[in-house]
């Protein structure tokens, strides 16, 4: 019998090469090619027959643009994240720890949307329960497992449709014959084409299958979530391809011995990315959070020193976040640790702070930290850390109701955060009153129970500050 011919692919791009190599020749990757069989000719030529039909070429002027329909979830947080809904044909990524709640989220969705669809919809430009039915593929778990849970959630008497399957094929025969309106794949990374000889969760097998998947959802018009593992590191497990391939990329964050969860947008081609929604783990599976603000704040009965109030933007949603710190004294080599914000724009704005405000923490041990486990990406974050880190060096609280944004540059300016308007009403909404907040973003208007004192530079928030206090 003649050796089976093996390649090497990337897990990062999906380029392969005959032979090992430390880096990738494609993306100049280090140590990701994974030794798997190379595709015979039949198995390519089946693989691009699966693909679409060429289409015409149009003008794009004369295309008729029309908003998508989407079907609700349910779950308003969830609807958010996915910009409305489910979108008809759309195939959605959605990857987390083991044990984080993706299998609950998804089964308390479908349970919700099966029972929506019982009921005749009106017509508001969203789909109500379009096409029926949903299916819920396990790959991982029995019938009678996924039964269990489904029972532990409340969900008795759900209409649900599971399939305990794992060769893609009868995967494939199952969504044609039945057509349902949304099927979950749980988990990619355990169904597996017979076309090919390498293990299911192989970076050919998981290319292969998903590319299968979503050739279905397109043609068919059937929404497929795809549930995915993650990495050590917490990106999703599988070649790179696999997030270009699909229409939406959802993550699952959270500490698993936390109540809380956050479900972030990274690719949504319907909607908004970097969207989150907030929900909280019950007995009875995943609530949305309404208020998440309050989650992000901790309850202090009066104000303590190193902690201050930020508005930072989720998406389309202003959320206000505690930033505390904790400056001691440290040895010969102080440390710098961040939790939640970038620990290296720490050190650049201890240097600011040490610059331009003469406030000295070269001897000093200095941690940040994000209240609530949320992690912030923008640089609005900046003001607030700095005197967070006054605060905590001095002893000194700032005033009650006490809140900052802004993003700080290497010269000590104050650059406005863009949204500033909507960051400070929904602050008075919660009850804040007095906001150190970039010139650019002050508001030509005053608002109602809010004192607004607008900086442009690092020494002028410090000031104000101490006059504060």
């Amino acid at each position: 019998m003649a050796k089976e011919k093996t390649v090497y692919t990337c897990s990062e791009c999906g380029g392969t090469t005959p032979r090992w190599l430390g880096k990738c020749p494609h993306c100049n990757a280090w140590n990701t090619l994974v030794e798997g069989v190379a595709e015979s000719a039949s198995m390519s030529k089946n693989r691009f027959a699966a693909l679409a039909k060429t289409a015409e070429v149009a003008v794009l002027a004369d295309i008729e643009a029309t908003e998508v329909a989407r079907t609700p979830t349910g779950m308003d947080e969830l609807d958010r994240v996915l910009g409305g809904g489910m979108v008809e044909g759309g195939v959605v990524l959605i990857g987390g720890d083991p044990g984080i709640g993706k299998s609950t989220l998804l089964l308390q969705a479908l349970d919700a949307i099966e029972r929506s669809s019982q009921g005749v919809g009106e017509g508001t430009g969203q789909r109500q329960g379009a096409g029926g039915h949903t299916l819920y593929v396990t790959g991982e778990e029995s019938g009678a497992q996924v039964a269990l849970r489904s029972r532990r959630l409340g969900l008795e008497r759900s209409q649900v449709k599971v399939l305990a399957e794992i060769e893609l094929d009868k995967i494939l025969a199952t969504l044609s014959a039945t057509k349902p309106a949304i099927a979950v794949i749980d988990s990619i990374q355990t169904v597996y084409s017979g076309e090919l000889t390498s293990a299911p969760g192989s970076v050919a097998q998981v290319r292969e299958c998903a590319a299968h998947l979503t050739r279905a959802a397109k043609s068919s018009g059937t929404t497929i979530v795809l549930v995915g593992h993650v990495t050590k590191e917490g990106a999703l497990a599988g070649p790179r391809v696999l997030e270009h391939m699909v229409d939406t990329v959802l993550y699952f964050e959270g500490d698993t011995h936390s109540q809380f969860r956050l479900v972030r947008a990274i690719k949504n081609r319907f909607g908004a990315v970097n969207e989150i929604g907030v929900f909280a783990m019950t007995e009875r599976g995943l609530k949305g959070v309404s208020n998440p603000s309050a989650i992000f704040l901790s309850q202090h009965s009066e104000p303590v020193p190193g902690s201050c109030v930020m508005v930072t933007l989720e998406g389309t949603r202003p959320l206000l976040v505690e930033i505390q710190a904790l400056v001691d004294s440290g040895g010969p080599s102080p440390r710098r640790l961040s939790v939640g914000l970038d620990r290296d724009r720490l050190a650049m704005l201890l240097a600011v702070l040490h610059r331009h405000a003469g406030v000295a923490c070269m001897d000093q041990d200095v941690f940040v930290n994000a209240v609530g486990g949320v992690r912030i990406s923008e640089p609005a974050a900046d003001l607030a850390v700095l005197l967070s880190i006054t605060s905590s060096l001095r002893g000194k609280p700032l005033p009650k109701g006490f809140f900052a944004f802004g993003e700080v540059g290497l010269a000590g300016e104050v650059r406005p955060a863009p949204r500033g308007q909507e960051r400070l009403r929904e602050a008075a909404k919660l009850g804040f009153s007095v906001a150190v907040v970039p010139k650019a973003n002050a508001p030509k208007q005053a608002i109602e129970g809010l004192t607004i004192h607008a900086v442009e530079r690092v020494e002028q928030a410090m000031d104000v500050v101490r006059g504060l206090g």
